[in-house]
C-alpha cells in the first residue's frame, strides 16, 4: 500500500456520514492510502499509524478546516463565445425569453459553438476546469447542448472525454441535444432528430452517461420531454430533466414518472411535486445562481429538507450564470434558500453525488472512499458560505494527490 496523502493537524476535518449528518472532527488529520482515505480522527493516533514523512504528500493543515471535495451536478462549461452584454440586457429589463427571441441566449451560443473547432472548445474547458477546481470542486457533471445536431453534440462529448483525460476534476457527461429548438425548426421535427439521429449516435460514441431535457414553456412540452428521454433510456442514458425554471408546467412530474436521477431548478415546484420526487426518489438539485443571475425568485429548498428529500446545490455554470464557484452557491443557498451551512455542505457533496449516481463515496471523506478533499483557508466549514464572495479553498487534493495549492 503506498499512502500517497497525510493531511494533519487540521482544527477541524468534516466528513458525511451515511445518514446525511456531518461528522466533525477537531485537531484532526486524514490519511490517504492507494487514492482511498484509509483514516480519519485525532492527528496523534493517525499520524502514529501513518506518518507524514512517509507520504508522498505531507499536507499541516494546522488551524484549518478540511472538507470533502465539492461535486457540481449540473453545469454547461463547454461551448464558444461571449454574452457578457446579455448581462447588460438583462439589467435593462429584458427577459430569457425576449432575448431568445432576438437572436440571443442559447442560439447565440450555438452558433459560436458550431463555428468553434474541438481543440478551442476543449481550451475552454480546460479554463473553467482550473477555476472549478481552484474554488475546490473535485468531481462536475457537463452537458453538451450547445451543437442541437449531431455532428456538433458528439464533437461536445468528444471534448468532454479528453477534458476527463487531461484534467484533474472528474468530468461526468451529459447529452442534452434537447437543450432548445434551432431557429429553422419545430420542436416536434427537432426531437424527432434528437430521437431518430441524435440519440443513437451518441449511445454508439459510448461516452454520455445521461440524457437531460429542457422540460420548459416554450421550449419542450413534457411529451416531448418524455418522448426524448424514454429514447435516452432505451440507449442506456438515465433521464435528468431541467424543471419548473421559468413556469411550472409538469417537468418535475415527468422527473419522477421516469425514475430521472435528479429534477434541477424547481423554481416553480408545488408541495404535490416536491412530494413525488421523494416519493420516486429523485434528487432536487437546486440552481440558486440561475435564480440571483435571472433576478427571480428562489427555489422553496426549505420545503424539499422538510419533505425529506436529500437536496443538491450546483453551479449551473454556463453562459447566462456565468459563476464556477460552489462556495458562491452554498452563500446563496443558505442567505437566499434557507439552507443552513451544514445542509449546503451535504447538498454540495454527498447529495450532489447522489445526484449523478455516484456510490463509491465520492463527496463523503469517509474511510474507503475516494481521498477527494479542499484544505480550507479557514478554521470551520461554516466559512464557506459565511465568507461569500471570497474564495476558502487553498489546497485541494484528487486522489489523494495535491492538485492545486493557492
Amino acid at each position: 500500500m503506498t499512502v500517497s496523502a497525510v493531511v494533519h493537524d487540521a482544527r477541524e476535518v468534516v466528513t458525511v456520514e451515511p445518514d446525511g449528518s456531518l461528522g466533525v472532527y477537531e485537531e484532526a488529520a486524514i490519511a490517504i492510502e492507494d487514492g482511498a482515505v484509509a483514516r480519519v480522527g485525532p492527528t496523534g493516533p493517525v499520524t502514529r499509524e501513518f506518518p507524514p514523512e512517509n507520504a508522498t504528500h505531507a499536507v499541516d493543515a494546522s488551524g484549518k478546516a478540511v472538507i470533502p471535495g465539492f461535486v457540481d451536478p449540473h453545469t454547461h462549461a463547454v461551448f464558444a463565445g461571449d454574452r457578457s452584454d446579455e448581462f447588460e440586457a438583462k439589467l435593462r429589463g429584458k427577459t430569457y425569453q425576449e432575448i431568445l427571441e432576438d437572436g440571443g441566449g442559447i442560439l447565440r451560443t450555438v452558433r459560436a459553438t458550431r463555428e468553434a473547432s474541438d481543440d478551442e472548445l476543449l481550451s475552454n474547458l480546460l479554463d473553467h476546469l482550473d477555476t472549478m477546481l481552484a474554488h475546490g470542486t473535485t468531481t462536475v457533471e457537463v452537458k453538451s447542448g450547445y451543437g442541437l445536431d449531431t455532428e456538433t453534440e458528439l464533437r461536445m462529448l468528444e471534448v468532454l472525454d479528453r477534458a476527463d483525460d487531461r484534467h484533474p476534476v472528474d468530468v461526468v457527461a451529459t447529452f442534452m441535444g434537447a437543450h432548445a429548438v434551432p431557429a429553422d425548426r419545430d420542436a416536434d421535427e427537432y426531437v424527432d432528430d434528437v430521437v431518430d439521429d441524435q440519440l443513437p449516435a451518441v449511445a454508439s460514441q459510448g461516452i454520455a452517461e445521461f440524457c437531460d431535457v429542457f422540460c420548459e414553456e416554450g421550449v419542450f412540452d413534457v411529451e416531448q420531454s418524455r418522448r426524448v428521454l424514454e429514447a435516452g433510456a432505451e440507449a442506456g442514458l438515465t433521464p435528468k430533466v431541467h424543471a419548473e425554471e421559468l413556469a411550472h408546467i409538469g417537468g418535475t412530474r415527468l422527473a419522477a414518472e421516469v425514475g430521472a436521477a435528479s429534477a434541477d431548478h424547481l423554481l416553480h415546484s408545488t408541495a404535490d411535486d416536491v412530494d413525488a420526487l421523494v416519493e420516486a426518489d429523485v434528487v432536487p438539485v437546486l440552481l440558486p445562481g440561475t435564480a440571483f443571475g435571472l433576478g427571480a425568485e428562489y427555489a422553496d429548498a426549505r420545503a424539499f429538507v422538510e419533505a425529506g428529500a436529500d437536496v443538491a446545490i450546483a453551479t449551473d455554470f454556463n453562459p447566462n450564470c456565468y459563476s464556477q464557484s460552489m462556495g458562491f452557491a452554498a452563500s446563496l443557498a443558505c442567505v437566499e434558500m434557507g439552507l443552513t451551512p451544514a445542509e449546503a455542505l451535504v447538498a454540495s457533496t454527498a447529495n450532489a453525488a447522489s445526484a449523478l449516481d455516484l456510490d463509491d463515496g465520492v463527496g463523503t471523506l469517509r474511510e474507503g472512499s475516494p481521498g477527494d478533499l479542499a484544505v480550507l483557508d479557514a478554521p470551520t466549514y461554516v466559512h464557506v458560505p459565511y465568507n461569500f464572495g471570497v474564495n476558502a479553498v487553498g489546497t485541494v487534493l484528487k486522489d489523494g494527490e495535491v492538485v492545486h495549492r493557492a
